[in-house]
């Protein structure tokens, strides 16, 4: 039977995931990219993990969140390139998820045996986190370098695919709260990074809107989502040093003011520059 604590927290994590969709679907994808990543269902995830196993837990999961937003910048790249090299317009979303769902497995099971291996004396988990950071902030400056048009969404996103988007980014987190209570905190923390508000949203708004929306989406997503890392980094010293509340609060307007505003300004004033 599932802890009352997994359940509440993928609830949680549910509801506040249908939001960034409705924010590209909104504003476009330059500022809903951006603004629809600011750290969501990572909250539930952290503070889970914190009040089912503790510190210990919470830092080995929050260490490697950095990697998998790393290989969710990559996955997000599978969206932006992949897409024009498929001639057969019918083919082109389904096998762009799957590929870009492949692509993001093989490289999570890599990360998760590198990861392994180098927290085992080589390097503190914190340097791990630090560097997924760093690598995600040069991976989104390479993307976000070429312009490509961000515009708003003209029709609306089903009821029903939102609902799937909610229930798929619940569903995440409460895996990886399930694999955090087994005694899996580095799987834990790859899950709570599994890509399902990213893939829900550019399906979601490939179907309701074309291709183009997602794809301008992309870039931003990439970079703005790397606010989720600045969390993970954040949590690992807020929650335990100042409980789940105000650590969580901590730890969110930190990333938020850290990265999400400053992406936001630097990424409009390109844009306008370019334009």
């Amino acid at each position: 039977m599932l802890n009352s604590t997994i359940i509440l927290y993928g609830l949680f994590a549910g509801i506040v995931a249908i939001l960034v969709t409705v924010s590209i679907e909104k504003f476009g994808g330059l500022i809903g990219g951006v603004l629809g990543t600011v750290p969501s269902t990572i909250i539930p995830a952290a503070a889970g993990v914190y009040a089912l196993e503790g510190d210990g837990a919470l830092t080995s999961s929050m260490s490697v969140v950095p990697i998998g937003m790393l290989i969710n910048g990559m996955f997000l790249g599978v969206w932006i390139i992949l897409p024009k090299y498929i001639a057969n317009e019918a083919l082109k979303l389904p096998i762009t998820v799957f590929l870009s769902l492949c692509t993001w497995a093989v490289l999570a099971l890599v990360s998760l045996i590198v990861a392994r291996q180098v927290t085992n004396g080589m390097i503190s988990e914190l340097m791990l986190g630090m560097v997924g950071l760093a690598l995600l902030a040069i991976l989104s400056i390479m993307f976000n370098v070429k312009h490509r048009a961000t515009p708003k969404g003209e029709n609306k996103v089903p009821i029903s695919i939102l609902s799937l988007r909610g229930v798929a980014a619940g569903l995440a987190i409460a895996a990886c709260l399930v694999l955090a209570e087994i005694g899996l905190p580095f799987v834990a923390g790859l899950a709570s990074a599994f890509p399902a508000i990213f893939l829900t949203s550019m399906v979601a708004l490939w179907l309701s809107q074309g291709p183009q929306v997602p794809q301008g989406a992309a870039a931003p997503m990439m970079l703005g989502g790397a606010s989720v890392s600045v969390y993970s980094l954040l949590a690992m010293w807020s929650l335990p040093s100042f409980g789940i509340i105000f650590g969580s609060a901590i730890a969110w307007f930190g990333a938020v003011i850290l990265w999400t505003i400053p992406a936001f300004f630097a990424l409009r004033k390109y844009h306008l520059g370019v334009d």
